[in-house]
């Protein structure tokens, strides 16, 4: 994925020592590469979207309709909130080890604070939040680079655009007018006139 500036400006920490607000630094090869911060920022704003799912009443859940660019174009419908909470968990297991994983579970799915995770996990408080910061710059990389669809940016994976481009026998052909049939009768228009 390329990443430009216009993607990490608005992610970007105004403070960070390393791209200075910018969301891109200096790479290897002269090539910028996002900052971490941005990358911090991407997971935050997941993250609150899924906590905020998973503390609505389940009520609120509703069944969406989409549009299917397939061989038969039909239309499908899904429960985008449970999906997101399902690809929310599912990606974050995935991509972290078997230590982060434990980390991530306790501090963010089961909302342990940091003194409760130290004693639980046998960690000193620079070890777990230095785990907390790699946690959130890996899971923030795999949400915004995660193929076909990310989860960031959220108003995509909740129905923005659709990516997909449709299949050479689905693309509308040329269109060929019809012809009105000689001799038929049309009445006029204005009445006035006739």
């Amino acid at each position: 994925m390329i990443w430009d500036r216009s993607q990490t400006i608005m992610l970007a920490k105004a403070a960070c020592t390393h791209c200075h607000g910018y969301g891109l630094r200096a790479g290897r090869y002269d090539r910028e590469i996002p900052c971490n911060c941005v990358f911090r920022a991407v997971f935050r704003a997941c993250y609150g979207r899924f906590r905020d799912l998973a503390t609505q009443e389940k009520y609120l859940s509703r069944v969406n309709l989409e549009f299917g660019h397939g061989k038969d174009n039909r239309m499908t419908y899904g429960r985008k909130n449970e999906e997101y909470l399902a690809d929310f968990c599912l990606v974050s297991r995935r991509a972290l080890d078997a230590f982060e994983y434990d980390v991530f579970r306790f501090h963010f799915l089961l909302g342990a604070d940091w003194k409760l995770c130290c004693w639980r996990l046998e960690l000193d408080r620079g070890t777990f939040f230095h785990t907390i910061y790699r946690i959130e710059q890996k899971l923030g990389r795999v949400f915004r680079e995660l193929e076909p669809y990310g989860l960031f940016p959220l108003d995509e994976y909740f129905g923005g655009t659709i990516r997909n481009a449709l299949p050479p026998e689905s693309r509308p052909r040329t269109v060929v007018p019809i012809r009105p049939a000689r001799g038929v009768l049309r009445p006029p228009l204005n009445l006035t006139a006739a």
